[in-house]
């Protein structure tokens, strides 16, 4: 399980990282990366000293298994093999980095070592394409 404050909750939140974000597409999986969150990531900004309470001070990671993966068994399969795979790679993500990681409908017959193997590398190219490489 990843803590609390590592996770992605809001729509605003994922939105944000997919659409400004950089992609990396694998078999089973599109891996989307803003290197550097926004100050007001989501929703409305927090005025006072909230504001700093509910900054989230690591990377954090949010997934998204559509209907089109499978059933709410296959769906939910899938997404504890996918937190387990981004909790081993979140300390390679820079502390202001947001991820989200969409599954295809390919994951869900995918083994573990297949999921991993792909997150890894889709977080290479983008940690690559970020350092300027």
């Amino acid at each position: 399980m990843l803590p609390a404050q590592a996770r992605l909750r809001r729509r605003p939140e994922f939105t944000t990282v997919v659409r400004s974000g950089r992609r990396a597409g694998r078999p089973t999986m599109v891996v989307h990366l803003l290197p550097e969150r926004p100050a007001h990531a989501g929703g409305e900004p927090a005025r006072g000293p909230e504001a700093r309470a509910m900054t989230p001070s690591g990377a954090r990671a949010g997934f998204v298994v559509g209907k089109s993966v499978g059933n709410s068994v296959v769906r939910h399969r899938v997404t504890r093999r996918l937190r387990a795979a981004v909790r081993e790679e979140l300390d390679r993500l820079p502390a202001t980095a947001d991820l989200v990681v969409r599954a295809r409908p390919e994951a869900a017959t995918a083994d573990w070592a297949d999921l991993r193997s792909d997150l890894r590398r889709g977080l290479d190219r983008l940690l690559d394409r970020r350092a300027g490489r």
